[in-house]
């Protein structure tokens, strides 16, 4: 039986950059094949042309063993070809069961009843629990990739692309997603699925595609395929090389160990500073007569990294909008090492030593700007040369200085849209960390990034706490907050339902409290 959908040496050129060189990969009926490959590596462009989002230079498309083309994502969906993408397609005002529908509506009457009913079906099949009428704009980043993931089974495709589709779950409803691959894949369909979690890969997949600048590296049955192995084909060395660090490659392969210094001794819980960097007392926010946060108290200490965990759209996003002072508290106070920052605007959160990286990655930033410009832009008034004048030498130095010591591989004049992924979350991280903040509130920071660009990340984080800055770390990655966090909280329906140490915490105690279960008494 020929493969539901087979790329035969598929190049794809942009200038004299060559991100796709002669590339072969296949996704037979029923069978998970899994893309892996670090940010650059081509993945993004070779799914790109499966959903004809973008044409080959070189090469053929082939559909059940006939020679086909897609000139749109049209023509791929029509041919069975669903894919789920980093970069949302949603319509903000529309409802959840409207963007569902959108792309199978045709002329005539909408049936809003049926539409609502076919949403919640699709949803309890895929076991991934959304409201069908909530308004997409009010959504969080994790609950609109799920209305994107219904989009796609929605279409009843053969073929379904999926990118990261367990960012945003709990460690439960992740294996029940599991489950529902599994029983979609004994019905014929194929699944592409990319994700940097390479245990989760080792659990689902049927076959493993690595590869490395364009080119196919590897393509292995996944049975008896161990993660690190995986790794090394995806950094192109062997782990010990890439990955020294084992608290590191816990990260990395999504098996958390626990913390260790230099030295290699163990990095006790507790040891955090005697000052709070971080204090938010009985804070609450009310938004168009909802409460999203109920009385949040958490403190943060200099020398340790307190992570927030909860289930998307449980009030992480408002929280971080709170601290980062683009939302004001409704009631309650914030304090930044000993100073009431409650009414102040964000400049001022800044200067008393809080350092922000959000979720929203490309909104963190100023697209068309160069990367100079988006690292200085946070900062202007200390590069300024008398009162309206900015000393651009200056500028460049302080650019070039962290391009350096942030592993920056992008020209300091190239506009930061142009970057990928990995670096423009590094250009972030050099601009939040160059202030030496006493706290920073990282939100969702490594989502979408590949092996070594997460391993970068965890390294800065934890470099923070080593220096004795605080780190609040709010992520939908599990294992991340297990690797990375001294102490877990969890939230749930916008109130801090539960506390543990980073050392006691295991995916299924977290997972059960992030469920609204399972929360000590």
């Amino acid at each position: 039986m020929a493969p539901t959908v087979e790329l035969r040496r598929i190049t794809k050129r942009f200038g004299t950059v060559v991100a796709n060189d002669g590339l072969d990969f296949s996704v037979e009926p029923g069978e998970v094949h899994a893309l892996l490959g670090e940010n650059g590596a081509g993945k993004s462009t070779l799914t790109r042309i499966l959903y004809g989002l973008s044409q080959p230079d070189d090469g053929e498309l082939l559909v059940d063993g006939t020679s086909v083309r897609f000139s749109s994502p049209k023509d791929a969906m029509a041919a069975g070809i669903g894919m789920v993408t980093q970069e949302f397609s949603l319509v903000a005002p529309m409802t959840v069961t409207e963007n569902v529908m959108l792309s199978t509506l045709g002329f005539g009457r909408f049936d809003r009843v049926a539409a609502r009913s076919r949403v919640v079906e699709v949803a309890t099949r895929v076991g991934i629990a959304v409201d069908p009428d909530a308004r997409v704009g009010d959504l969080s980043v994790g609950e609109r990739q799920r209305v994107e993931i219904l989009k796609a089974l929605n279409r009843e495709c053969r073929v379904l692309v999926l990118d990261e589709p367990t960012a945003v779950l709990v460690p439960q409803d992740a294996d029940a997603l599991f489950d529902t691959i599994r029983a979609l894949t004994a019905d014929g369909l194929g699944v592409v699925f990319i994700s940097h979690k390479l245990h989760e890969v080792t659990a689902i997949a049927d076959r493993v595609t690595v590869i490395r600048r364009g080119r196919n590296v590897a393509t292995r049955p996944a049975a008896g395929l161990e993660p690190r192995a995986i790794a090394a084909l995806m950094v192109g060395a062997e782990v010990g090389d890439a990955i020294d660090d084992e608290v590191e490659l816990a990260a990395v392969l999504g098996a958390p160990l626990p913390h260790r210094d230099d030295a290699g001794a163990d990095h006790p819980t507790g040891a955090a500073g005697p000052e709070p960097v971080l204090d938010l007392v009985d804070v609450g926010l009310d938004s168009d007569g909802v409460t999203r946060l109920d009385g949040v108290a958490l403190r943060v200490h200099g020398g340790e990294i307190v992570g927030v965990a909860g289930v998307s759209g449980n009030g992480q996003t408002e929280l971080v909008q709170v601290l980062s002072g683009t939302a004001p508290a409704t009631r309650g106070r914030v304090i930044v090492a000993g100073r009431d920052v409650t009414a102040a605007d964000p400049l001022a959160r800044l200067a008393a030593g809080l350092g922000r990286i959000t979720e929203d990655r490309k909104g963190s930033v100023v697209p068309d700007l160069t990367v100079e410009q988006n690292l200085v832009l946070e900062d202007l008034d200390s590069f300024r040369r008398g009162r309206w004048f900015v000393d651009r030498r200056r500028v460049r130095e302080h650019t070039r200085a962290l391009i350096e010591q942030f592993d920056i591989r992008a020209d300091a004049t190239a506009p930061v849209r142009t970057l990928s992924g990995g670096n423009m979350q590094k250009v972030l991280l050099a601009r939040a960390l160059a202030r030496q903040p006493k706290v920073l509130v990282a939100s969702q920071p490594t989502r979408g990034l590949d092996v070594g660009a997460c391993e970068y990340v965890h390294g800065q984080l934890r470099s923070v706490r080593d220096r004795g800055g605080g780190v609040l770390l709010i992520s939908e990655d599990l294992d991340e907050l297990l690797a990375l966090a001294d102490r877990i909280v969890v939230m749930v329906g916008g109130r801090i339902v539960g506390e543990t140490s980073g050392a006691d915490a295991t995916p299924e105690s977290v997972g059960l409290m992030m469920t609204g279960a399972g929360v000590p008494a």
